[in-house]
């Protein structure tokens, strides 16, 4: 049986991987979990699995807990995140936190030798050389979540990196695939959390409409694998069924298909290397589906995507700005402070504002993430 510590507990994937947990009793454990502020609901949560510890954000959240749970483990904040990461009796960390706020938490967990479980990519988006270079001192591997980098994962199975041509990574087109730059101007907040194809979170659900979740996940792709940014491609797949591909050099393509269910990568991230049954998820049928639909990607609709791949290839500083200023905007967005247009209008005055460092310290990328977001911030004041 595996003990899990698990990120970002009240957060869809951090749900999905309760389920995951709740349908296998046999072999997976909740040692620990981590939430903000959301006690309404965590409480039936802990309730049911009954974890040794709790994480919460602030001072208040722990009060308010314990006037419930007055005999709970509550600890507090990023702090409490490492310590649970780290913990001698956790044999997985699942990250499923939102933003850079994992970013400690995952090094820790590296450092103890943990099996990750990664479905925090603004993590490696902002310190990948970090968290890379931590991973191979230690002997770790990252088992990614995100299905497009699970299917990734899976395609690379047996290979040799050596061998590969490309990566291709598929993208579903978000809320707003078939509506002109111009029509963007007014679309609102319900219009862009209605998503075609996956049940996300708010977040994660506008970044998939701006793209910038793509350009993120390339980021991603780029040093969880070893790829180069040229050798990343994005193709928009309507139907999410093929996750992602892998091309090798006699141009063979390798691809993972499966229905839009987030469980079916987060549990094979949890027992991997062996595999469990799903029964809670849909089983594909690609005679009733019948037709697979691929189109280019255009970086002048989707200018988030741009900015992603140029950031990464910039490297250093520039990708954590990237991400610090993305989750700014679409906080403000989420907030009806601004337009959805100006989501990427206010990423690329961050991008263009800032003098990126190469190769930056921890130290270094957690002041420009937090210089960053102020910045951001300010400019609607």
């Amino acid at each position: 049986m595996k003990t899990i510590a698990l990120l970002g507990a009240t957060g869809s994937i951090g749900l999905q991987t309760l389920d995951v947990i709740r349908n296998h009793p046999e072999a997976f454990r909740l040692h620990s979990m981590a939430f903000g502020r959301n006690i309404e609901k965590a409480l039936p949560l802990i309730k049911e699995f009954e974890p040794a510890v709790v994480v919460v954000q602030d001072e208040q959240t722990k009060e308010k807990l314990h006037q419930t749970l007055p005999h709970a483990e509550i600890l507090v904040g990023s702090t409490g995140m490492v310590a649970i990461s780290s913990a001698g009796e956790v044999d997985v960390v699942v990250n499923a936190v939102l933003g850079s706020i994992g970013l400690e938490a995952t090094l820790e967990a590296i450092r103890a030798k943990k099996q990750v479980a990664f479905a925090n990519k603004e993590t490696l988006v902002s310190a990948g050389h970090l968290v890379m270079t931590e991973a191979k001192k230690h002997g770790v591997n990252l088992l990614p979540v995100d299905s497009e980098h699970a299917a990734i994962f899976q395609c690379l199975n047996g290979e040799k990196l050596e061998d590969v041509n490309k990566l291709i990574i598929t993208a579903s087109g978000g809320s707003f695939r078939d509506k002109t730059r111009d029509e963007l101007k007014q679309v609102t907040l319900e219009d862009a959390l209605r998503h075609p194809n996956w049940s996300m979170g708010q977040k994660i659900t506008i970044d998939s409409a701006t793209m910038m979740n793509k350009g993120l996940e390339v980021i991603e792709a780029h040093w969880l694998f070893g790829i180069d940014y040229d050798d990343i491609e994005v193709v928009q797949h309507r139907e999410s069924i093929i996750h992602s591909m892998v091309e090798y050099k006699d141009y063979s393509v390798l691809a993972q298909l499966g229905t839009p269910d987030m469980r079916v990568p987060i549990q094979y991230a949890l027992t991997y290397p062996e595999r469990l049954d799903l029964a809670v998820s849909k089983r594909l049928n690609l005679v009733e589906i019948g037709k697979l639909h691929f189109e280019e990607m255009s970086m002048e609709r989707f200018p988030c995507l741009r900015m992603a791949y140029e950031a990464g290839k910039a490297g250093g500083t520039a990708t954590t700005v990237l991400n610090a200023a993305n989750e700014e905007a679409v906080a403000l967005f989420l907030a009806g402070k601004i337009s959805f247009l100006t989501i990427e209008d206010y990423v690329a005055r961050a991008l263009d504002a800032h003098v990126y460092e190469s190769f930056p310290s921890l130290e270094t990328i957690m002041e420009t993430d937090r210089l960053t977001r102020s910045q951001v911030r300010s400019y609607i004041q």
